[in-house]
């Protein structure tokens, strides 16, 4: 009786739990189901938002294909604009170039008096108080294109090209004593370095990047006891003479580029030195044969943020730009024969570069600039014009 008793308690403990094992199970079945009918929810609005992402992309995509349809459009006829625009440049060029060859600008003298409302007045004097500083009457109106002919060496130095020769010249660095040769740019285009160059080697280093070669003759400064100027004979790697520069102060000619003292400059004119007096740039006007100065000029050109500068046609250009390399520009000029009206001030900027100019050199043979940036040695082609006055003094009978 007792083991049935015993019996029947533990069918009914059996039963019992396993009532509650059901009761669990439907539980964690009734939690499953929740949970799957909230991710179906949230499935079920994530395809509804990537729909209508999807067709608000698609409304985006054909609004942005009619808008560069649009822009296409614009600029072919931006295009066609332009190219009517130079077609009618170039015809008013043509025009001015004839009206010039039919009326040639009379030769440059040094007026001994200033002009009123552009009408000059020409006193009459004795001959000998009249003495012609220029014939050229260039200036330059515009930089009508760049070149970038490779990169090669550090990144200040100087490359130049003799006016008389076809030769090209090679300066890496602003105190070395062995300059490269090459025969032409386009050997210097295809070279793979500067030892293929013919190397020369200079009696003494050069200082900064102001050197100049010119009827082949290098012009160069050099920084010992005193500041002297050195002309070397180039085809026959000889010394030509040497002369000692009076400038009291030895302070950078440009104050970006300090290593710069005297900067040499050749152009139709002949040879000039560029240096600095206090906070201005002064000119002077060199003999290449005997290196004597003949005549000097303050410009009132500011030092202060230029970094080069150029010369042509007895007219100087000095070229700006900022410690943080940006733009460069042309802000002051200043012409040796006052034939330079503010109006006529050209306003000139540089294609935007890699850095700022360490060098400056224009070919008067060739109408364009050999220019260093930052270790690229790039060529500048001018655009000239005719300046407005040139003002000739009446003979006496």
């Amino acid at each position: 009786m007792k083991a049935g008793f015993f019996f029947f308690s533990i069918l009914l403990s059996i039963l019992a739990q396993l009532s509650q094992a059901q009761y669990h199970y439907q539980s964690l079945m009734n939690y499953l189901d929740s949970r799957m009918a909230a991710l179906e929810e949230r499935i079920a609005l994530w395809h509804e938002q990537n729909n209508r992402y999807s067709n608000d992309l698609k409304k985006f995509r054909n609004q942005a294909a009619d808008l560069l349809e649009k822009l296409e459009k614009e600029h072919e006829k931006l295009r066609d604009d332009l190219e009517g625009a130079g077609v009618r440049v170039d015809r008013v060029e043509r025009e001015m170039d004839y009206f010039e060859t039919k009326n040639p600008p009379k030769p440059c003298v040094k007026p001994e008096d200033k002009m009123v409302e552009q009408e000059p007045v020409v006193k009459k004097k004795k001959k000998d108080e009249f003495f012609e500083v220029s014939v050229c009457v260039d200036i330059v109106s515009s930089i009508r294109a760049m070149k970038i002919l490779k990169r090669l060496g550090s990144t200040k130095g100087l490359w130049t090209k003799d006016a008389m020769t076809a030769k090209v010249y090679i300066f890496n660095g602003t105190s070395e004593d062995t300059l490269y040769e090459f025969n032409s740019v386009k050997e210097l285009a295809a070279s793979s370095g500067m030892s293929k160059g013919k190397q020369i080697t200079l009696p003494s280093a050069w200082n900064g990047t102001g050197h100049v070669v010119y009827n082949g003759f290098l012009y160069y400064v050099t920084e010992k006891s005193e500041l002297q100027v050195i002309k070397f004979h180039l085809e026959n790697s000889s010394l030509a003479d040497s002369a000692v520069l009076p400038i009291e102060d030895r302070e950078s000619v440009y104050n970006l580029n300090p290593e710069t003292i005297v900067d040499l400059i050749a152009d139709e004119e002949g040879l000039w030195a560029l240096y600095a007096v206090g906070d201005t740039i002064n000119l002077a006007k060199m003999d290449s044969d005997t290196l004597d100065i003949e005549q000097m000029w303050d410009t009132a050109c500011s030092r202060n943020n230029a970094e080069a500068a150029f010369f042509v046609c007895g007219t100087l250009y000095v070229v700006y730009n900022t410690r943080h390399a940006s733009r460069s520009r042309v802000q002051c000029v200043f012409d040796v024969n006052d034939m330079v009206t503010p109006g006529e001030t050209p306003l000139l900027y540089f294609p935007r570069r890699f850095g700022a100019h360490a060098s400056l050199k224009y070919n008067p043979v060739e109408k364009q600039i050999y220019a260093w940036d930052d270790g690229y040695q790039i060529l500048y082609r001018m655009s000239l014009k005719k300046k407005l006055w040139a003002i000739v003094p009446t003979p006496e009978e």
